[in-house]
């Protein structure tokens, strides 16, 4: 699904990985991590999709509010089990949208 998103500015997080063949508890962490980020004040939205690579965006407010995701307890300990276990590699890019446009039929 697309997320539907406010009239810019406001900020995107692009987070891009590679699997290791560990799948243990991922799926479940990730659903988990989402349904927090939702819940988390200035969330806007999320897209994500996997092929070889995955890249999961996330959309905020503000810079503040990516930073009280980020310090967020249950957060960093699964950044911490992906870092041990499901990730090969990841970049983290946050990005400021100042302009957004779209088509649906």
């Amino acid at each position: 699904m697309i997320a539907t998103t406010p009239k810019p500015p406001y900020y995107a997080v692009i987070f891009s990985t590679l699997r290791t063949e560990v799948d243990e508890g991922y799926l479940e962490t990730a659903q988990r991590m989402e349904e927090l980020a939702k819940q988390q004040e200035g969330f806007l939205g999320i897209e994500s999709a996997r092929s070889e690579v995955g890249i999961t965006v996330s959309y905020w407010k503000s810079l503040e509010a990516i930073l009280k995701w980020r310090n967020n307890a249950e957060h960093s300990l699964a950044r911490e089990k992906g870092k041990e276990l499901w990730y090969k590699t990841y970049q983290l890019r946050i990005c400021k949208v100042e302009r957004a446009y779209g088509f649906e039929k």
